[in-house]
């Protein structure tokens, strides 16, 4: 699968630059319609490292209302997580209704990181599988809508991304030792990539990947993938309206219609003096009291 991804895409500095403030405001936009359908909205971001998962959720983050909007980074399970059910820790960070939630890495490091270097056995990392179908099915048929992002890049362009941070002091500390560990295990890596995105890819939640060796063009992709999907779950609310008010018709129309209901002039005054020659007669036949 990822063999025939092509990572040589590409877009210009000055194309970026002109479209992203239009993608983030209408992220932005699509955000708020989220807020007023009460849709809870999960990201995904998984990748490489080095492949630009927080440059990319910094700038998502950047234009959105932090009142609807939380980002989690997920780090390994601390002492007391470890006693409960591995995805009971995932449980208490999905998103809320109406609340858009990026996970920074997520419960797939059951079967990436923790596969690789042997922290889960292989029969718990195998039936991980289930249980990640599980929970998503679940989150999905609650109406939560799941969008998964894949950021790849090659084993060259990462070592080169490594080389750069690694001279310089004030970047050195976003390589850590488990970022080396997968470099040097890519392969190893790669095999547990493909097969994760073959068995969680799903009707409910696809997967997604983005081709990050230009981050212009990562970003962007990002940045249309999550508007498309929101925008088609959100139908004619991702514009403001609502089919109820598309389909009513023009005021003017609408006072035309009640216009052509109403009888003639004529024929409205002929029955008012009809009423009132009516009401006329009726007193007329009621006699007089006599006074005593």
């Amino acid at each position: 699968m990822l063999e025939k991804v092509d990572l040589k895409l590409k877009l210009s500095k000055s194309e970026y630059k002109r479209r992203l403030p239009g993608l983030q405001s209408r992220l932005f936009d699509l955000e708020h319609a989220v807020f007023l359908a009460k849709i809870p909205v999960a990201i995904v971001i998984e990748g490489w490292a080095a492949s630009g998962k927080g440059a990319t959720v910094r700038l998502l983050a950047e234009r959105l209302d932090p009142r609807a909007f939380r980002v989690v980074p997920v780090t390994p399970p601390r002492t007391f997580e470890t006693q409960y059910p591995w995805l009971w820790r995932f449980w208490l960070k999905i998103p809320s209704r109406g609340q858009v939630v990026v996970f920074d890495s997520s419960w797939y490091r059951r079967v990436l990181g923790e596969r690789v270097t042997g922290l889960t056995k292989k029969k718990e990392w195998r039936r991980a599988y289930q249980d990640i179908a599980g929970f998503e099915e679940q989150l999905a048929a609650d109406g939560m809508v799941i969008i998964k992002l894949w950021m790849h890049i090659s084993e060259k362009e990462q070592a080169k991304r490594f080389k750069k941070l690694l001279a310089s002091k004030l970047t050195q500390w976003q390589v850590s030792d488990e970022d080396r560990a997968q470099h040097k295990a890519y392969d190893e890596y790669l095999a547990a990539v493909e097969e994760m995105l073959a068995r969680t890819d799903s009707p409910h939640a696809p997967w997604v990947i983005v081709e990050a060796t230009d981050r212009h063009y990562a970003r962007r992709k990002v940045f249309e993938t999550i508007i498309g999907v929101l925008e088609t779950k959100l139908g004619a609310r991702a514009n403001g309206g609502s089919p109820a008010k598309a389909k009513r018709p023009p005021r003017s129309t609408r006072a035309k219609a009640a216009k052509a209901k109403r009888p003639p002039h004529s024929t409205r005054a002929k029955a008012a003096s009809t009423r009132r020659s009516r009401r006329g007669g009726a007193a007329a036949k009621r006699a007089p009291r006599r006074k005593r």
